[in-house]
């Protein structure tokens, strides 16, 4: 098990703040008529998730032997906690039947609920408000378990802070304690709903040999064979959808999901050569291990962001709203969920929150209205990072994001190795600290204005100047690593490489 904020950080709450005198807040709160209450700690969803472990027969077997013997054991999971089951693959569900446990682990919450990127993407759906109005009451951080293998802050859902990665059997086991506070060996799991009785994580838990002896009893080749022989033919309501035929996609201007995109609006034919940068003011003002998610979150759109209140002008009900991971193909909501995390740290304001300053104007406002504000006052727009810039998945609208929102350079400390492929590919210029330098040590605040020359004969990790404001003077790596990501670059990015390729 691992969390709870990133893949690499260690189990517990360290790094939370979480006052001594407050570790104990208990906030009562009423669902479906009956009275719970949260802590920190509280598991709120507990997710065996499609990605990594859900193929693997003897974690999925495990995990539903797992749930035969809780639910033989009179254990329950707590009806506000938000559980999931999305196999592999159609295998899995189909030796899970034969077993005989998928009706265990539906018992226990433990649904179907398809195949593909779900919890662990941050499809996890919305939880209920009165769980959601006792984790802003008590300022709770609460939690969510899965069996996928990202567990960025902000990624699951906005409101479990705590978020860890678990085996499938896991998973099962502290959505019935109900929170991640708890020590297995010593401390009971649950209690009989039949006679109170105590019962322990070691009373419950499957053997190797009893998972092994129900794998080679229903997990056969047959399975695997009659599964995937039928991908290709689909089902009734795939097959009756109406596609509309030829080799150009008829783009509905209407549609709030699929936009043609804007990458080639302003492209020519003919290359134009690179500009330096020129004024560029400080979008944001970021710490260490910045993620792909901070940057372009996939997860739900909340009611009060600069996306929401675009899809609202368009007709789409919050209800309606689904996630950013749904919308990706829509420009205009991607490029307004950049940096639109709630756990994004931004230095000018000092708190987490997807908001900055408009600096000449000295406005706090969204991070999207401050880019569109900086893009219409004809301000070129930079980013300042400490170390690991873009960690996390290889999300491409994490480079999208920032160009629409006019982003023309990051400096940074250092920068994700995929990531800085990612905003070379996109026309962003990835900067990179001198060794033993960093905004600190340069007294940099944000508020100035930066220029950088870029030379006509810029070469691979060549160290160029940023003119500051006020006189002062840095040297940064252009991290262009290789001939061929600065031909990317002086195209304005792959895409108008790829398409001046074709057109020659």
């Amino acid at each position: 098990m691992c969390g709870s904020i990133q893949p690499s950080s260690p189990v517990g709450f360290k790094g939370f703040g979480i006052a001594k005198e407050k570790l104990e807040t208990r906030v009562p709160f009423v669902h479906e008529g009956e009275e719970f209450a949260l802590g920190h700690g509280s598991v709120l969803i507990a997710a065996i998730t499609s990605c990594t472990n859900t193929s693997n027969p003897s974690v999925m077997l495990g995990a539903g032997l797992l749930a035969k013997k809780a639910v033989e054991a009179g254990l329950k999971v707590q009806p506000y906690i938000k559980t999931s089951l999305s196999p592999g693959s159609g295998v899995v569900t189909r030796y899970l039947q034969e077993s005989g446990v998928l009706p265990h682990l539906t018992a226990l919450g433990f649904h179907i609920a398809g195949y593909g990127c779900m919890t662990c993407i941050g499809n996890s759906g919305p939880l209920d408000e009165h769980v959601v109005a006792a984790i802003e009451k008590g300022d709770l951080v609460c939690c969510g378990v899965l069996s996928g293998n990202r567990n960025f802050e902000g990624r699951i859902h906005p409101h479990t802070r705590a978020n860890y990665l678990a085996s499938p059997p896991l998973v099962i086991a502290y959505a019935l304690a109900g929170t991640v506070a708890i020590d297995f060996q010593s401390q009971p799991i649950g209690h009989s709903s039949e006679d109170g009785k105590p019962v322990y994580l070691r009373d419950i838990w499957p053997s190797p040999e009893e998972i092994r002896e129900v794998e080679l009893k229903h997990v056969l080749p047959h399975m695997f064979q009659e599964v995937y022989g039928n991908i290709g033919r689909g089902n009734e309501r795939w097959n009756s959808l109406d596609a509309p035929e030829g080799t150009l996609y008829s783009w509905d201007p209407e549609s709030t999901y699929i936009r043609s995109p804007p990458f080639f609006s302003n492209m020519t034919k003919e290359l134009k050569g690179v500009s330096s940068v020129e004024d560029a003011h400080v979008l944001l003002f970021l710490g260490d291990s910045v993620t792909t998610d901070h940057i372009s979150p996939a997860g739900n759109i909340a009611r009060n962001s600069p996306a929401a209140r675009y899809l609202t002008a368009r007709g789409v009900t919050p209800r309606e709203f689904n996630t950013y991971g749904s919308r990706r193909g829509n420009d205009e909501v991607m490029a307004r969920g950049t940096f639109a995390n709630i756990r994004l740290v931004n230095k000018f304001l000092g708190r987490a929150a997807p908001r900055t300053i408009h600096f000449p104007s000295g406005d706090e406002m969204d991070v999207y209205e401050a880019a569109e504000r900086y893009r219409e006052e004809g301000r070129p727009l930079i980013i300042l990072a400490g170390k690991d810039y873009g960690s996390g998945s290889s999300r491409d609208w994490a480079a999208k994001g920032p160009f629409l929102q006019g982003i023309k350079a990051v400096i940074a400390e250092s920068f994700e190795r995929i990531h800085r492929s990612n905003l070379v590919g996109m026309g962003i210029m990835p900067l990179e600290f001198l060794p033993g330098e960093s905004p600190d040590t340069l007294g940099l605040t944000g508020k100035e204005t930066f220029c950088i020359d870029i030379p006509r004969d810029l070469k691979p990790k060549q160290t160029l100047t940023v003119k500051v404001s006020g006189g002062q003077e840095f040297g940064a790596v252009a991290r262009f690593d290789t001939d061929v990501e600065l031909t990317y670059f002086r195209h304005g990015g792959i895409l108008n490489y790829m398409i001046r390729k074709m057109l020659n």
